[in-house]
């Protein structure tokens, strides 16, 4: 009975729609520009994005005042803003030492632990064992090929000594501020950061 109701049913509603052909263009024509209106406006939306990542820029303050989940996404930002078009912010509960990944035009894979300081300079220090946890993870869990660590605060002498010995960067708040308030990306204010593996689909 189901299977007669409902072969009936789309009978009519065929033949109806063969006597009444001009609904069924009419349908058609809203479709057609529903679907125009949402491609602009996701071009738009595009468009704009692109836009207010080339002008993103932050002052220490203003990143000083956020909150350890916006600075994170602060620093993705900065990331997207120099080109890497996939940088994510990962962080939370068990994220094994990466609060953000991208992946650099260059094809290299950036995997970024951030250390908030609501005090700034007058936080307490980043120390060793945060390099350390760093270390244990970026590359061997994330497949790091540039790990680093990025504060508003202060390092201590020998987490900066650390970092150099395991090929670690460091981005004190001298550094984020030139990085944040600037136009040049992160890689060019960095030492020794390890050669491009070649164009990529983000070059």
């Amino acid at each position: 009975m189901a299977v007669a109701l409902g072969v009936a049913l789309t009978v009519t509603v065929v033949n109806w729609l063969l006597a009444h052909w001009w609904v069924l263009i009419a349908l058609c024509v809203l479709a057609a520009l529903a679907g125009a209106g949402l491609l602009r406006r996701r071009q738009q939306r595009a468009r704009w994005e692109a836009v207010r990542a080339r002008g993103l820029r932050y002052a220490l303050p203003q990143l000083d005042t956020l909150h350890h989940t916006r600075f994170e996404d602060a620093v993705r930002d900065l990331m997207h803003r120099d080109g890497c078009r996939d940088a994510t912010r990962v962080g939370g509960s068990g994220d094994l030492g990466a609060d953000v990944k991208a992946t650099d035009p260059y094809g290299r894979r950036w995997v970024i632990q951030c250390k908030h300081r609501r005090d700034g300079l007058a936080g307490s220090a980043v120390g060793t064992p945060d390099l350390q946890i760093l270390n244990g993870t970026a590359r061997q869990v994330h497949g790091a090929d540039i790990a680093v660590i990025v504060t508003n605060g202060r390092v201590t002498a020998p987490a900066v000594t650390f970092a150099e010995q395991q090929r670690l960067h460091v981005v004190d708040r001298h550094t984020l501020g030139a990085w944040a308030a600037g136009s040049r990306p992160l890689w060019e204010l960095l030492r020794a950061v390890p050669p491009p593996r070649g164009p990529t689909s983000l070059s």
